[in-house]
């Protein structure tokens, strides 16, 4: 099954375009779903039908899903109370009733994580188009399974449960009650849950299309969104610019939106494969109108980035570590090597990421950033290193 990620900035038509690809793609004959994230029915708005909490056919080969993330909220909450009976008990504290429940923050993206879990677990669909938040909210949405698993194994690691029979007389010795078995099982539970979402999002028949409009808010934002992802390790296939006005225009105040439009373009594809949609004169609704906008098809392109070592061992007596970061700013990088992770800040952008086995036996030696990529380089730890003869 191929996914299709599609985000932008708001207000940029990335609903829109995600509408246009699902209907197109639809009508090639490829079995497809459309994922809305708004609360509100954006989705239904362009596709010119509603689109809810069930999966609906809107058109042949064509199925739109707008995940509830009050009630999926609501039953996690109601299955979590009854399993941490005791728990609760303990503290004295009461139940919250289902009806008194509101989805805090995050819910209406862990619904959205979990509908594409549930997607690829089947077998319904060749194709998979989600209309994603807009971008800052995106972003913050691809990390979540990786750091949830992280903090996870970190809050409660696995190796404990092989004590699950010492757990008595440890919470006797220590006077407080120790974690209880559902505690470890609901951790594992999530643990693959999360594990199916990121193998997801991993796939290398999961891309990632950008949807922004030409100008220059629109160039700040695909700035910002092609560096962050690119710490995810992913790259979009496609940036494809919106409301693109037609050329003819010869209006004195068209033309400088024109002018403007064009130069942005130019910008955007020395970096990236543009595809431009025309401004159609109003807001598309509909079958009819999605169809007159030229979105690019479903390809066979790919998405994620590659970080490789380089083995410098013989020349420099170093590894290297390329990590791509098109965009990236000297001054606004920052590395801290923690144990066998590697903590990488750009700007307003972090992420935490495993060391490869082959570093985790090395102590850094410096880095660099040039042309758009960081190099690490990392020195054998003589009492790591395995020797040679």
């Amino acid at each position: 099954m191929r996914t299709i990620l599609i985000t932008g900035p708001g207000g940029s038509g990335r609903t829109t375009v995600a509408a246009a690809t699902a209907l197109a793609a639809a009508r090639e004959g490829t079995r497809t779903l459309v994922l809305g994230a708004d609360r509100t029915d954006t989705l239904g708005a362009a596709l010119g039908t509603s689109t809810g909490p069930a999966p609906r056919q809107v058109a042949p080969n064509l199925t739109a899903w707008r995940p509830d993330a009050v009630e999926r909220f609501r039953d996690d909450l109601t299955a979590f109370q009854a399993r941490a009976t005791s728990a609760l008990d303990l503290l004295g504290a009461s139940r919250l009733d289902p009806e008194e429940v509101t989805p805090l923050p995050g819910a209406e993206e862990l619904s959205l994580l979990r509908a594409l879990r549930d997607s690829a677990l089947t077998e319904a669909h060749d194709l998979v188009v989600v209309d994603l938040p807009p971008t800052p909210h995106a972003l913050a949405l691809l990390a979540l399974p990786e750091e949830l698993r992280r903090y996870l194994r970190r809050l409660l690691p696995s190796e404990r449960q092989a004590a699950r029979a010492l757990r008595p007389v440890l919470g006797r010795l220590a006077g407080v009650p120790m974690p209880s078995e559902w505690l470890y099982e609901t951790a594992a539970r999530w643990d693959v849950e999360l594990a199916a979402v990121d193998a997801v999002l991993a796939d290398r028949d999961t891309v990632v299309r950008l949807v922004a409009e030409p100008g220059p808010a629109g160039a700040d934002a695909v700035r910002d969104a092609g560096l962050a992802l690119a710490l995810r390790g992913l790259r979009p296939d496609v940036l494809v610019a919106s409301r693109v006005l037609p050329e003819a225009a010869q209006d004195t105040w068209s033309a400088g939106l024109i002018a403007q439009q064009r130069k942005t373009l130019d910008e955007w594809r020395v970096a990236y494969d543009v595809r431009a949609v025309a401004h159609l004169g109003h807001d598309p609704r509909g079958a009819d109108d999605l169809g007159a906008l030229t979105v690019p098809g479903v390809n066979d392109t790919t998405s994620t980035v590659e970080w490789p070592v380089t083995d410098r061992l013989g020349e420099d007596g170093v590894l290297v570590w390329h990590i791509p970061l098109p965009g990236a700013i000297r001054d606004e990088l920052d590395l801290i090597r923690r144990g066998d992770e590697l903590v990488v800040s750009v700007g307003q952008f972090r992420r935490i990421v495993p060391l490869p086995s082959a570093l985790r036996r090395c102590t850094v030696a410096g880095a660099a950033l040039r042309e758009g990529e960081l190099r690490i380089r990392f020195a054998p730890d003589p009492e790591l290193w395995p020797r040679t003869r």
